[in-house]
């Protein structure tokens, strides 16, 4: 059985080949031809293409045929891209077939139908020409095939059929080949907005205007976050549907697509309107512009020849065009129109579209307030462009924008000569070499991520530099703090909460009561002299031991200097102070009873209880209580009077009163003494 079909096999293939190679020479292009009654739609150009069987993707009729010849440029092999292939089923594909040949080396692809089909979805040839063969008898079903081809030079082909969502990445790259306009499928969306993912690739790509389907070429899109609504447009030839949400949506990359501005607008006329109402109407040229509200520019009507010319001040690169009518309260659009440029504003060139052989016809608009777009590939390059109508709905009225961008002079790069010093010879005779500069290496490619690095290098040494300096300031500040803190001893660690500077310690400004002792002491003490601090013995303090803190002065030598402060009071507890001498003033020494000589009289003034209790002592009134001149109210229980004659001494030898007391301790030897309070 596999030898009797290989064998059947064989003799099928030859039997197709002949019939090929009888059909004889044609008269083809460069690219190719066609020939036969079985064939649909068919775009051959030298590096792409696009077939397809009569009616697809209907049923391909009965008992016809047709043979596509391929030729790609000198050099370059053939590419073959499968779209679909559903031919009825049969043994060995013997009632309907698709076949690839090369007659020149004898080799041949297939046949294939729809339980034999090919095994990838691209073939890669090594020949420049190939010979396709579609041959159909008696059968019930089938679409028919759709074939597309492109040269070696573009490997990833796609066929006219894929869609959006064949594709998980989100940046894509494929080349569409020329023809896939007029194939059976679906777009929804517009240039602006995108189109959704479901729409046919390189279809979508033709609406866009990124590439002319008669040419065909590489395309870039990007698959971005779907929208909510896709809008229908009419742009280059083709008509998109309005499509609801979808995961993703198709953006196409096209360069050179910006607003250009228009200069100035002329036309061969305009129309004067005199409504009904006697209004006038001036629908002059300026009002060609797009964004211009309200009615459009019209030609007089009877006119022949009209046309709107477009002045852009300076050449640009034009690669599209925007039209459309009147606007919704009038009814006024051009249908078709053609397009020609001038650089001059005298010489004008009819725009002919990648043929070259005729002038091509644009399709205009089919309302008046839709618009329509069309691209110019390749562009114009001009200062002017013109606009001559073909047809037109009642009335010509235009409204018009173009798109593109500056044009782009491609010169040489200037070299780069960095500022060097005039005793260094900058060398002419390679301007494009590298200047030198003395320990500095320049590169004019790498100038500018060089400097941004020496600025991040120089950032950070300055950052370094500046959170040293402040550790350093921070410890020199708290190092003072430490050394005139609470303790005494040098370099002592400060004591929180101590007894020894809290503001609690230190002694009031004026106690409240103030106690004395009952008896004088003999003698004058304004004589005597105020005692004077002791020096300080010298311990010596080990590491391993603490030492306690010191009343004593430390010596100037020691480094101790007085803290700047205005009272004892205004700082307690931040700085070291120490008591000061007492000042060179009298004061009393602390009286003491003595007992009194046998055979004394006891004075009246004596106080019970005296020989028994502890020695008596009396409050003094606070300073400032007892004005001058008036005597204290004596009530502690005693039996004493104060006589009121004045006395200056005692025979008993009392202690004289303070000076301007007006009373004496005659008959008292227990006397109160009243003190200013130091």
């Amino acid at each position: 059985m596999r030898a009797g079909g290989g064998a059947a096999w064989g003799a099928l293939a030859l039997a197709l080949l002949r019939r090929c190679l009888l059909l004889g020479p044609l008269g083809l292009r460069p690219a190719g031809g066609q020939d036969g009654d079985g064939c649909g739609h068919t775009l051959l150009t030298p590096h792409s293409g696009t077939l397809s069987s009569k009616n697809y993707p209907g049923t391909y009729p009965n008992h016809t045929a047709c043979r596509w010849r391929l030729r790609a440029p000198p050099g370059t092999s053939l590419l073959l891209a499968f779209g679909d292939v559903d031919l009825e089923p049969s043994e060995h594909c013997a009632r309907s077939s698709l076949l690839l040949a090369d007659p020149q080396a004898g080799t041949a692809y297939g046949p294939y139908c729809r339980n034999a089909g090919p095994a990838a979805p691209l073939l890669v040839t090594n020949s420049s020409a190939v010979t396709v063969l579609f041959n159909s008898t008696s059968h019930r079903s089938g679409r028919g095939l759709l074939l597309s081809y492109a040269t070696s030079q573009h490997p990833d082909l796609v066929s006219c059929l894929v869609r959006g969502t064949h594709y998980t990445q989100e940046h894509v790259s494929v080349y569409c080949p020329a023809g896939c306009k007029d194939i059976d499928g679906d777009i929804w969306g517009n240039p602006s907005q995108g189109y959704r993912d479901t729409s046919v690739l390189c279809k979508a790509a033709v609406h866009a205007g990124v590439i002319a389907d008669e040419l065909g070429g590489q395309v870039t899109l990007s698959r971005e976050k779907g929208i909510t609504l896709y809008e229908s447009a009419f742009a280059n030839g083709l008509h998109s549907k309005r499509g609801s949400l979808s995961e993703k949506r198709l953006i196409f990359h096209k360069a050179c697509g910006d607003a250009l501005e228009v200069a100035a607008f002329n036309a061969s006329s305009w129309w004067h309107e005199v409504d009904a109402l006697g209004q006038d109407r001036a629908w002059v040229a300026e009002r060609a512009a797009l964004s211009t509200t309200g009615h459009s520019w019209a030609a007089e009507p009877g006119s022949e020849a009209t046309w709107l010319e477009l002045d852009l001040g300076v050449r640009r690169n034009v690669t599209g065009i925007i039209t459309k009518g009147s606007s919704e309260q009038y009814n006024y659009y051009v249908t078709s129109y053609r397009v020609s440029s001038s650089r001059d504003g005298k010489n004008w060139r009819p725009y002919r579209g990648s043929g070259g052989q005729e002038d091509k016809v644009f399709e205009g608009n089919s309302d008046s307030h839709g618009e329509v777009s069309n691209a110019f590939i390749p562009p114009i390059i001009a200062r002017y462009v013109r606009i001559t109508p073909q047809s037109w709905h009642q009335h010509v009225a235009l409204k018009v924008a173009l798109v593109g961008c500056q044009m782009v002079r491609v010169r040489a790069p200037r070299p780069y000569v960095p500022s060097v010093p005039k005793e260094v010879p900058v060398p002419t005779s390679h301007p494009a070499s590298r200047t030198p500069i003395p320990g500095i290496a320049l590169d004019p490619e790498k100038a500018g991520s060089t400097l941004l690095v020496m600025l991040l290098i120089g950032g950070f040494v300055l950052l370094c530099s500046s959170l040293l300096l402040l550790a350093f300031l921070c410890r020199r500040k708290r190092k003072p703090a430490a050394e005139l803190n609470c303790g005494i001893t040098k370099g002592y660690p400060k004591l929180e909460s101590s007894q020894v500077c809290s503001l609690q310690s230190l002694p009031p400004p004026s106690s409240t009561l103030a106690s004395f002792p009952t008896v004088a002491a003999p003698g004058d003490i304004s004589l005597t002299h105020s005692p004077e601090y002791a020096e300080p013995d010298l311990v010596q303090v080990s590491p391993s031991s603490q030492t306690g803190p010191s009343t004593f002065k430390p010596l100037l030598d020691e480094g101790y200097t007085l803290p700047l402060v205005v009272s004892h009071y205004d700082v307690p507890g931040k700085y070291h102070e120490y008591a000061e001498p007492l000042p060179p003033e009298p004061e009393y020494a602390t009286p003491f009873s003595e007992p009194e000589p046998t055979g004394t009289r006891r004075s009246p003034c004596s106080i019970t209880g005296h020989p028994g209790s502890l020695p008596l002592r009396y409050d003094a009134p606070r300073p400032g209580e007892l004005p001058t001149g008036e005597l204290p109210p004596w009530g502690l229980g005693g039996a004493c009077t104060t006589p009121q004659a004045e006395r200056t001494a005692s025979p008993a030898g009392d202690v004289p009163s303070p000076e301007g007391s007006r009373f004496q301790l005659g008959d008292c030897p227990l006397s109160h003494v009243y003190h200013e309070a130091l």
